[in-house]
């Protein structure tokens, strides 16, 4: 019986609240393809450069669809030029048809760029100078990244780490109780993780890159972990970290949070952040919590 000051909803109301739209976008080389890729692995029906005129539309005929398409990527890039500029408009007319739609804007630097560039030999869609056709494009892409509802910067992940990011953020998963807790080992000299929720500094410690025989094993092997914890401040910084995280963690808990990253920094990200982040783990999942790691600098070349 529905009340009375409240009117029923009509079947194609219904319909419009079950849709989900993602619309894809970002810099050429920061991933989208790959990204659509995995939307499309989850179960989203994948549209690549559809005209953005075109979206209101298509949505129209996904919910009066009899296929049941109810979870929906669109990629949209560069490549639609002058459809490109009415996009905040349609962004705001799916809202108030009631479509749930997020943008998700992939970005990298530069640097990463050039190099994924250089690596496929592809040509630029806006230059044929390449550094001239990225600085274009972020530019041109400026707009678009301001409505973006998530920024994923891929400069630093591997196109595995983005499939996993990309699964927990959008896949249909069985819901997890509690806090998921996803912990991030750093190094400062490659900069700090952006979606960081909270950020620990441990360059103070001894640094195990100057002891001979540890300079080429990193924070997971039991060496470093016992050089980096068998030293006073070492000790002292982890039952900090745990006893601030035991006060934390429930109350994040109870406001409903569903994600959180931690991450953790050294110099280099490869010896004393990667202890203390795999000391956090175990801490972590001792506590019942689903508990993910990332070690994203620990590969690199020092």
């Amino acid at each position: 019986m529905v009340p009375s000051d409240q009117e029923p909803r009509t079947p194609e109301a219904v319909e419009r609240d079950r849709l989900r739209f993602i619309i894809i976008t970002g810099l050429s080389g920061a991933g989208k393809s790959y990204a659509i890729k995995v939307f499309e692995d989850v179960g989203y029906y994948c549209v690549d450069n559809l005209p953005t005129t075109l979206i209101p539309t298509f949505a129209e005929l996904c919910a009066s669809s009899t296929r049941q398409i109810r979870r929906i990527a669109l990629g949209v890039d560069i490549r639609e030029g002058e459809y490109l500029k009415p996009i905040a408009e349609i962004l705001a007319q799916l809202r108030a048809r009631g479509y749930s739609t997020e943008v998700l804007f992939l970005e990298a630097s530069e640097e990463a760029l050039v190099r994924r560039y250089h690596e496929t030999r592809r040509r630029h869609p806006v230059s044929a100078t390449l550094l001239d056709g990225i600085r274009a494009e972020r530019e041109l892409l400026a707009q678009l990244r301001e409505l973006a509802d998530r920024v994923i910067d891929t400069s630093h992940i591997n196109v595995h780490q983005l499939k996993q990011m990309l699964v927990e953020l959008y896949g249909e998963q069985e819901p997890q109780q509690g806090l998921n807790v996803h912990l991030v080992s750093f190094g400062y000299k490659f900069g700090v993780p952006y979606d960081a929720d909270l950020v620990f500094d441990c360059r103070f410690l001894p640094n195990p890159f100057f002891v001979d025989g540890l300079k080429v094993l990193d924070g997971r092997a039991a060496e470093v972990r016992r050089f980096v914890f068998d030293q006073a401040e070492g000790r002292e910084l982890l039952g900090r970290l745990r006893e601030l995280l035991a006060y934390l963690l429930p109350r994040y808990q109870r406001e409903g949070k569903a994600h959180l990253t931690i991450a953790v920094g050294c110099t280099g990200g490869r010896h004393r952040s990667v202890a203390l982040v795999e000391e956090l783990r175990e801490f972590i999942e001792g506590r019942g919590l689903n508990t993910t790691v990332a070690h994203r600098d620990c590969d690199r070349e020092a």
